[in-house]
């Protein structure tokens, strides 16, 4: 009995740890830094400006409700698009930031990539994006207080610094990008576009493992 137990857990293995060894450094992911966070944490770096971004935040958003438990999802928006003036974007982060913090980041975050992408309306002003956020139910003395906080903005300031190390390191080349612990940049071009939720699932939980 305990033989072929254990031979029906290998076939149930087998083609998860071979799909894991195909995962090729170079292929479908490269690494940027010595060392590892210090706790798991999977970053994506994107701009609301971005059209490929809209596209993947679908896959985004389901890649972060799917992390093993303890790993954090930290968006981190760049402004390096200059689409929108730089106070725009600016408004843009912390009204994310705020909303996330909130519990309604994912509403917000869909909100903006509609209003920009399928709606073309433009943001003209801050007093736009607290609009924004107030129709989509995120309350409004909440809002405010959160958008003028040192947290906030000291999030969005952090945002900005890691933009410029990345980009002056030629790590940050372009959007959407996702790190894993800090040491592996994951290469979009390497994944199968047909499958490319599941292999970007299962890509993100070999190299939260990995060393």
């Amino acid at each position: 009995m305990n033989k072929w137990l254990v031979a029906a857990l290998a076939a149930v293995m087998l083609p998860l740890s071979a799909m894991a060894n195909n995962f090729q450094q170079g292929k479908h992911y490269e690494v940027i830094a010595s060392q590892k966070s210090a706790s798991p944490e999977v970053k994506k770096y994107f701009s609301f400006y971005c059209g490929g971004c809209y596209a993947f935040e679908p896959l985004a958003q389901s890649l972060a409700r799917s992390l093993p438990e303890g790993t954090e999802f930290k968006p981190v928006h760049v402004d390096f698009i200059r689409a929108a003036a730089p106070e725009i974007q600016n408004a843009l982060a912390r009204a994310y930031i705020s909303a996330k913090n909130l519990g309604k980041g994912d509403e917000m975050a869909n909100a903006i990539f509609n209003q920009i992408h399928r709606n073309r309306v433009p943001f003209r002003s801050e007093a736009d994006v607290r609009s924004l956020a107030l129709i989509n139910d995120i309350e409004a003395d909440a809002f405010d207080r959160a958008m003028r906080s040192f947290a906030v903005r000291g999030a969005v300031g952090q945002m900005a610094k890691e933009q410029e190390e990345l980009s002056n390191s030629r790590v940050l080349t372009g959007v959407p990008m996702l790190v894993v612990n800090g040491k592996y940049k994951i290469l979009n071009d390497g994944l199968n576009q047909r499958n490319m939720q599941k292999e970007l699932q299962e890509l993100v939980e070999f190299l939260l493992a990995k060393d």
